[in-house]
């Protein structure tokens, strides 16, 4: 049996062509395991019974994400939905300012244990929400999840403004922390699951953009705040109401309804997103999406209970080695994150820039802010333009060197300090420098490439997959924050950093070896990149044929689209 495709003839050169099922989604053909290819498939073309004069007519190769997206309409979603990624930021970037602001508020000048313990609350709570946020928002689906979200956001912000003791403090950061866990997982697979696959790297990336502006505000209130620092804490319940109510009014994502068999819904809401400047979308290819969105994401198991449907997703994930293969990826590239040590520095900042004698430690807390915040712009602009895989081999390793080199000067500004207290180091200025590197090179890659983790599941485990990944991520943050100033008094700052490079290293091999490219690719068409090993090779011709594809689509083909 043979197939026609639209795919590269290198793409072609990949398969099995004797094997006894093939399918072509969207510009690729790649060898299945399941769902089995019905006859229906308006992506499927056997050529069996095809004869000499036979074509593919123009209309079979129509397909709407070649067309022009409503824009303004994804960009308002995008942007209400990253409230949630800037209640994230908001609420894990006060700290740092807030551990130093206390005092003796919370009934005895704070320890590094109890900041430790303060910091690591938000993480373990966040690790709790994560593990369930997938399985809810398969259940009551992502909008009403994120409302959930809000809810939690709120409670923990008034029992922190609230307490005076370590322990009501505790509470606070604890109950927050499963909304933000919770947020981290749901804001970008809502948008994921929303945005055309030309525009999805860079509209989740705006999420994160959120989450780096709600850092940068929390430093620059902090600064301006002082002391009060139970006003910075209160001003976190203002957004999440605001979220809270217009939430309400959004609408949930076509592969949550069509799971859900509310396929007029779902019809409804792909033509709000695909209906651009060039009028209404064509009938016929919302028909033929929906088609190809039933075929990956209807509910197979819609007869059972949900703790018994939780179990057999469980049972996919693990048992089906393509499923298997993208929670690898998705927890492995969480973990790079976190073992970098990043999220530390960034607790622990102004903490850290106290320790080596800056006398405004919170203002150059900021500026490192700034630069997460500055170079998350950047990486909206490359995220689906270098791709997601080559922006990772080319930031991890210059982050390894920025660690090495920050290690260095921070052990060298402390030997000085202790030689003579009164005389600024020179190396305090290399420390500033090295820091400011180091995040914009995060920044760029791996601090907004795992939260591309929903496209990388099929819809079926896409709910337990996105939560085993954002649990890995919350884990390990809590392992690492709880960690951090530990690990600068028992093996100093030069092993501290040094560490931490390892970890970066270690990454770039991962990656190199294991993640495919999936820029340009819609979620379905990611779905077949694992079904015969990792996929890199095959990931990298069907980026790039998609891409091609694309702007070969356009008026001016050199030319590309700006969002």
């Amino acid at each position: 049996m043979s197939s026609i495709g639209r795919g590269s003839e290198a793409d072609s050169q990949l398969l099995d062509h004797d094997s006894p099922q093939l399918e072509s989604i969207r510009g690729s053909t790649y060898l299945t395991e399941q769902p089995p290819v019905p006859l229906n498939d308006p992506y499927y073309h056997d050529t069996n019974g095809l004869v000499d004069g036979d074509v593919i007519t123009e209309a079979d190769e129509a397909d709407i994400e070649d067309g022009e997206p409503n824009i303004p309409f994804i960009f308002l979603l995008t942007i209400l939905v990253s409230f949630s990624g800037f209640l994230f930021g908001y609420d894990t970037g006060y700290i740092s300012d807030a551990l130093i602001a206390t005092g003796t508020d919370l009934g005895h000048e704070i320890t590094p244990r109890d900041k430790e313990l303060i910091t690591s609350a938000t993480s373990f709570g966040a690790f709790l929400g994560a593990i369930i946020a997938g399985t809810l928002a398969d259940i009551l689906g992502r909008k009403w999840v994120t409302l959930g979200a809000n809810i939690l956001f709120i409670l923990g912000a008034l029992v922190q403004a609230a307490s005076h003791s370590v322990e009501a403090m505790i509470e606070g950061r604890f109950i927050m922390g499963w909304g933000v866990g919770i947020a981290s997982l749901v804001a970008p697979l809502y948008i994921s699951e929303m945005a055309p696959g030309r525009y999805r790297g860079r509209l989740v990336i705006i999420n994160l953009i959120a989450v780096t502006g709600g850092q940068v505000i929390a430093y620059i209130l902090g600064a301006v705040l002082g002391h009060q620092w139970r006003v910075l804490v209160g001003l976190g319940c203002f957004p999440a109401l605001v979220q809270l109510i217009v939430f309400i009014f959004m609408p949930e994502t076509p592969r949550f309804l069509i799971r859900s068999n509310k396929i007029e819904k779902a019809k409804k809401v792909i033509r709000s997103i695909y209906s651009g400047r060039a009028g209404p979308v064509e009938e016929h290819l919302v028909d033929k999406k929906v088609k190809l969105l039933l075929e990956f994401n209807h509910e197979e198991h819609g007869d059972i209970s949900r703790v018994q449907r939780l179990g057999v997703e469980l049972r996919e994930i693990f048992g089906i080695p393509a499923y298997f293969r993208s929670l690898l990826i998705a927890c492995g590239l969480q973990a790079i994150q976190q073992v970098c040590g990043f999220n530390s520095m960034m607790y622990f900042s102004a903490t850290l820039f106290e320790m080596v004698g800056f006398k405004d430690p919170a203002l150059v807390a900021l500026i490192i802010a700034s630069t997460n915040m500055l170079f998350t712009v950047v990486a909206f602009n490359l995220i689906d333009k270098v791709g997601r895989r080559r922006i990772l081999l080319y930031t991890l390793w210059v982050m390894a060197i920025m660690l090495v080199f920050t290690g260095i000067a921070i052990s060298h500004v402390l030997a000085d300090i202790a030689a003579d207290p009164d005389s600024p180091s020179p190396w305090a200025k290399i420390v500033i420098v090295t820091m400011i590197g180091y995040v914009a090179f995060y920044a760029i890659g791996i601090g907004n490439v795992p939260w591309q983790q929903s496209e990388l599941f099929p819809m079926s485990v896409r709910g337990v997959g996105t939560s085993m990944a954002t649990a890995t991520n919350w884990g390990l943050n809590l392992i690492v924050s709880g960690t951090f100033l530990t690990l600068m008094q028992k093996i100093k700052p030069g092993g501290t950093f040094v560490l931490y490079a390892i970890m970066c290293l270690t990454g770039e091999a991962l990656v190199y070896f294991f993640y495919p490219e999936t820029s340009y690719l819609t979620l379905e068409d990611i779905q077949g990149l694992f079904q015969d090993g990792f996929g890199v090779e095959r990931s990298i011709a069907l980026s790039g044929e998609a891409k091609r594809r694309y702007y070969m689509s356009l008026a001016h083909p050199d030319e590309p689209e700006s969002l």
